[in-house]
Protein backbone atom coordinates (compact mmCIF):
# COMPACT_ATOMS: atom_id res chain seq x y z
CA UNK A 1 0.00 0.00 0.00
CA UNK A 2 0.85 3.39 0.12
CA UNK A 3 0.86 3.71 3.42
CA UNK A 4 3.26 1.12 4.34
CA UNK A 5 5.97 2.81 0.97
CA UNK A 6 5.97 5.75 2.74
CA UNK A 7 6.70 4.36 6.08
CA UNK A 8 9.44 2.64 4.66
CA UNK A 9 11.10 6.00 3.18
CA UNK A 10 10.53 7.91 6.23
CA UNK A 11 12.12 5.22 8.46
CA UNK A 12 15.36 5.84 6.35
CA UNK A 13 15.19 8.94 6.42
CA UNK A 14 15.28 9.07 2.95
CA UNK A 15 15.16 12.39 0.85
CA UNK A 16 16.11 11.77 -2.56
CA UNK A 17 14.48 10.31 -5.98
CA UNK A 18 13.34 6.58 -5.58
CA UNK A 19 12.72 3.61 -8.13
CA UNK A 20 9.95 1.31 -7.55
CA UNK A 21 9.07 -2.12 -8.86
CA UNK A 22 5.77 -2.72 -9.37
CA UNK A 23 3.92 -6.24 -10.62
CA UNK A 24 2.61 -5.29 -13.73
CA UNK A 25 2.73 -2.97 -17.14
CA UNK A 26 3.75 0.18 -16.39
CA UNK A 27 3.91 3.29 -18.78
CA UNK A 28 5.00 6.55 -17.99
CA UNK A 29 4.32 6.08 -14.13
CA UNK A 30 0.73 4.83 -14.68
CA UNK A 31 0.18 1.21 -14.11
CA UNK A 32 -1.94 -0.69 -17.08
CA UNK A 33 -2.19 -3.83 -15.54
CA UNK A 34 -1.88 -5.64 -11.78
CA UNK A 35 -2.52 -9.50 -11.96
CA UNK A 36 -1.07 -10.23 -8.55
CA UNK A 37 -1.74 -7.61 -6.75
CA UNK A 38 -5.38 -5.35 -6.30
CA UNK A 39 -6.40 -4.56 -9.21
CA UNK A 40 -7.24 -1.08 -7.79
CA UNK A 41 -4.12 0.02 -8.98
CA UNK A 42 -5.02 -0.29 -12.36
CA UNK A 43 -5.16 3.16 -14.38
CA UNK A 44 -3.42 5.33 -11.12
CA UNK A 45 -1.02 7.62 -12.12
CA UNK A 46 1.59 5.86 -9.20
CA UNK A 47 4.67 8.12 -9.63
CA UNK A 48 2.53 10.99 -9.11
CA UNK A 49 0.72 9.62 -6.20
CA UNK A 50 3.93 7.92 -4.29
CA UNK A 51 5.72 10.94 -4.62
CA UNK A 52 3.10 13.49 -3.58
CA UNK A 53 2.93 11.11 -0.60
CA UNK A 54 6.51 10.71 0.49
CA UNK A 55 7.98 14.31 -0.42
CA UNK A 56 10.20 12.07 -2.68
CA UNK A 57 10.92 11.85 -6.58
CA UNK A 58 9.26 8.46 -7.30
CA UNK A 59 9.76 6.23 -10.73
CA UNK A 60 8.42 3.30 -11.10
CA UNK A 61 8.75 0.40 -13.96
CA UNK A 62 7.83 -3.40 -13.97
CA UNK A 63 9.35 -5.50 -11.38
CA UNK A 64 10.65 -7.81 -13.77
CA UNK A 65 12.22 -5.50 -16.11
CA UNK A 66 14.26 -3.78 -13.19
CA UNK A 67 15.33 -7.13 -12.18
CA UNK A 68 16.63 -7.78 -15.89
CA UNK A 69 18.18 -4.36 -15.19
CA UNK A 70 20.60 -5.27 -12.62
CA UNK A 71 21.17 -8.97 -14.05
CA UNK A 72 22.68 -6.99 -17.24
CA UNK A 73 24.06 -4.19 -15.70
CA UNK A 74 25.98 -5.86 -12.79
CA UNK A 75 24.87 -10.08 -13.49
CA UNK A 76 24.16 -13.32 -15.37
CA UNK A 77 23.80 -11.08 -18.59
CA UNK A 78 26.69 -8.10 -18.15
CA UNK A 79 28.65 -8.02 -21.69
CA UNK A 80 25.87 -10.61 -23.47
CA UNK A 81 24.89 -9.72 -26.40
CA UNK A 82 21.81 -11.24 -28.76
CA UNK A 83 18.56 -12.16 -27.38
CA UNK A 84 18.68 -11.94 -23.32
CA UNK A 85 15.53 -13.08 -21.34
CA UNK A 86 14.80 -12.33 -18.04
CA UNK A 87 12.23 -15.06 -15.75
CA UNK A 88 11.92 -13.91 -12.37
CA UNK A 89 10.08 -16.82 -10.29
CA UNK A 90 8.04 -15.89 -7.36
CA UNK A 91 4.04 -15.32 -6.63
CA UNK A 92 3.77 -15.03 -10.58
CA UNK A 93 6.34 -15.20 -13.65
CA UNK A 94 7.77 -12.23 -14.90
CA UNK A 95 9.74 -11.32 -17.74
CA UNK A 96 12.00 -9.00 -19.10
CA UNK A 97 12.93 -9.11 -22.39
CA UNK A 98 17.19 -7.31 -24.26
CA UNK A 99 18.43 -7.15 -27.18
CA UNK A 100 22.07 -6.43 -27.14
CA UNK A 101 21.60 -5.12 -23.91
CA UNK A 102 18.73 -2.59 -24.12
CA UNK A 103 15.33 -3.19 -22.64
CA UNK A 104 12.19 -4.37 -24.48
CA UNK A 105 9.79 -2.68 -21.80
CA UNK A 106 6.96 -4.69 -19.93
CA UNK A 107 6.95 -7.97 -22.31
CA UNK A 108 4.36 -9.91 -19.63
CA UNK A 109 4.64 -13.62 -20.67
CA UNK A 110 3.84 -15.06 -17.28
CA UNK A 111 0.09 -14.47 -19.00
CA UNK A 112 0.98 -16.94 -21.65
CA UNK A 113 -1.58 -19.53 -22.41
CA UNK A 114 -0.66 -22.87 -22.23
CA UNK A 115 -3.00 -25.83 -22.47
CA UNK A 116 -5.89 -23.24 -21.70
CA UNK A 117 -4.34 -22.40 -18.49
CA UNK A 118 -2.12 -19.26 -17.71
CA UNK A 119 1.43 -20.08 -17.19
CA UNK A 120 1.89 -18.50 -14.26
CA UNK A 121 -1.14 -20.10 -12.65
CA UNK A 122 0.31 -23.31 -13.50
CA UNK A 123 4.16 -23.24 -13.32
CA UNK A 124 5.34 -20.08 -10.49
CA UNK A 125 7.03 -20.91 -7.25
CA UNK A 126 3.67 -20.45 -5.74
CA UNK A 127 2.51 -23.09 -7.35
CA UNK A 128 5.19 -25.32 -6.52
CA UNK A 129 5.04 -24.62 -2.79
CA UNK A 130 1.04 -24.16 -2.75
CA UNK A 131 0.90 -28.38 -4.68
CA UNK A 132 3.43 -29.30 -2.65
CA UNK A 133 5.18 -30.56 -6.26
CA UNK A 134 8.29 -32.16 -6.03
CA UNK A 135 10.65 -30.63 -8.22
CA UNK A 136 10.99 -33.01 -10.87
CA UNK A 137 6.98 -32.47 -11.37
CA UNK A 138 7.32 -28.98 -10.97
CA UNK A 139 10.45 -28.53 -13.41
CA UNK A 140 8.66 -30.71 -16.03
CA UNK A 141 5.84 -27.78 -16.17
CA UNK A 142 8.25 -25.29 -16.02
CA UNK A 143 10.04 -26.63 -19.25
CA UNK A 144 7.23 -26.64 -21.16
CA UNK A 145 7.03 -22.59 -20.37
CA UNK A 146 10.85 -22.50 -21.19
CA UNK A 147 9.73 -24.44 -24.72
CA UNK A 148 7.72 -22.08 -25.60
CA UNK A 149 9.74 -19.27 -24.82
CA UNK A 150 12.41 -20.59 -26.82
CA UNK A 151 9.53 -21.16 -29.45
CA UNK A 152 8.97 -17.70 -29.68
CA UNK A 153 12.10 -15.85 -29.00
CA UNK A 154 14.95 -18.08 -29.68
CA UNK A 155 16.89 -16.55 -26.69
CA UNK A 156 20.71 -17.12 -26.62
CA UNK A 157 20.77 -16.56 -22.81
CA UNK A 158 17.21 -17.17 -20.43
CA UNK A 159 18.22 -15.65 -16.74
CA UNK A 160 16.28 -17.03 -13.93
CA UNK A 161 15.73 -14.84 -11.10
CA UNK A 162 13.30 -14.17 -8.01
CA UNK A 163 12.99 -16.08 -5.16
CA UNK A 164 12.43 -19.47 -6.85
CA UNK A 165 16.22 -19.32 -8.09
CA UNK A 166 18.13 -19.70 -5.20
CA UNK A 167 16.66 -23.16 -5.35
CA UNK A 168 17.76 -23.55 -9.44
CA UNK A 169 20.52 -26.83 -8.87
CA UNK A 170 17.30 -28.64 -7.20
CA UNK A 171 15.42 -28.70 -10.67
CA UNK A 172 18.40 -27.41 -13.27
CA UNK A 173 19.05 -31.38 -14.03
CA UNK A 174 15.27 -31.56 -14.96
CA UNK A 175 15.07 -28.80 -17.92
CA UNK A 176 15.71 -29.56 -21.29
CA UNK A 177 14.96 -26.74 -23.16
CA UNK A 178 17.53 -25.90 -26.09
CA UNK A 179 18.93 -22.74 -24.52
CA UNK A 180 21.86 -21.92 -22.08
CA UNK A 181 19.68 -21.48 -19.12
CA UNK A 182 21.39 -20.06 -15.89
CA UNK A 183 20.50 -18.32 -12.38
CA UNK A 184 20.39 -14.85 -11.43
CA UNK A 185 24.21 -13.61 -10.00
CA UNK A 186 22.27 -10.92 -7.88
CA UNK A 187 19.24 -14.01 -6.80
CA UNK A 188 16.45 -11.99 -5.20
CA UNK A 189 17.88 -8.84 -5.04
CA UNK A 190 17.90 -8.24 -8.52
CA UNK A 191 15.02 -6.29 -8.44
CA UNK A 192 15.97 -4.16 -5.79
CA UNK A 193 19.28 -2.82 -7.53
CA UNK A 194 17.74 -2.77 -10.75
CA UNK A 195 15.14 -0.36 -9.25
CA UNK A 196 17.38 1.50 -7.16
CA UNK A 197 19.28 1.94 -10.94
CA UNK A 198 15.79 3.23 -12.29
CA UNK A 199 15.96 5.69 -9.03
CA UNK A 200 19.24 7.24 -9.75
CA UNK A 201 18.42 7.06 -13.69
CA UNK A 202 21.46 5.17 -14.30
CA UNK A 203 19.33 2.89 -16.85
Amino acid sequence: TVRTIVAIVRHFKWKGAVGCGFPGVVRGGMVLTAANVSRKWIGVQADVLLTEASGCEFTLTNDADAAGLAEIRFGAGQGREGVVMMITLGTGIGTALFKDGKLVPNVELGRLELDGKVAEKWASEKVRRDNALSWKKWAKRFNTYLDRIHTYFWPDLIILGGGGSKNFEKFAPYLSTPCNVVPAKLHNDAGIVGAALIGANKT
